[in-house]
């Protein structure tokens, strides 16, 4: 059974780069996803990833403990970022980040495409409570970056 991708598509009032920055950022995503009590260890220990670079996140989601590595897979500065999932409890994730200029600002869509393992019980699992609960927490990142990117860029004239 095929699950279709998760997708959350933001306008923010700041241009693609800025975005495009702050997703690499770790620090503003455990800041987005604070109530998990996320931490965040990266494979080179600064707080900005890059392409090829890994980063670990723990943290509590669904009332259970979780333990994720990802990998940026393809960094295209200001339009993509892409992550997937090395280890963790996936069978797949990948995460594209999309930035696409508009007059005022960015739209900024994510895509996630997830798989947990179990066959068609993994993929009913996925509808039933991995994707419900994924996209509220996409639809509050999402948030959270725009309030970042809307606070340091300037108001146009």
């Amino acid at each position: 059974m095929i699950v279709p991708p998760i997708v959350v598509v933001t306008d923010v009032a700041a241009p693609p780069q800025v975005l495009h920055d702050l997703v690499l950022d770790v620090d503003v995503h455990a800041d987005s996803v604070r109530g998990s009590r996320e931490r965040a260890t990266t494979s080179t220990g600064r707080r900005t990833l890059a392409e090829g670079e890994e980063v670990t996140f723990r943290a509590w989601h669904l009332g259970v403990r979780w333990t994720m590595t990802s990998r940026v897979t393809a960094v295209e500065r200001p339009h993509r970022v892409v992550d997937e999932q090395v280890r963790g409890p996936f069978r797949r994730l990948h995460h594209e980040h999309l930035f696409t200029a508009r007059p005022g600002g960015t739209r900024m869509t994510d895509r996630m495409q997830v798989e947990l393992p179990g066959g068609p019980l993994g993929a009913l699992a996925v509808r039933l409570v991995a994707e419900p609960y994924l996209r509220r927490l996409l639809r509050r990142r999402a948030a959270h970056l725009r309030a970042v990117a809307e606070r340091v860029t300037p108001p146009r004239p």
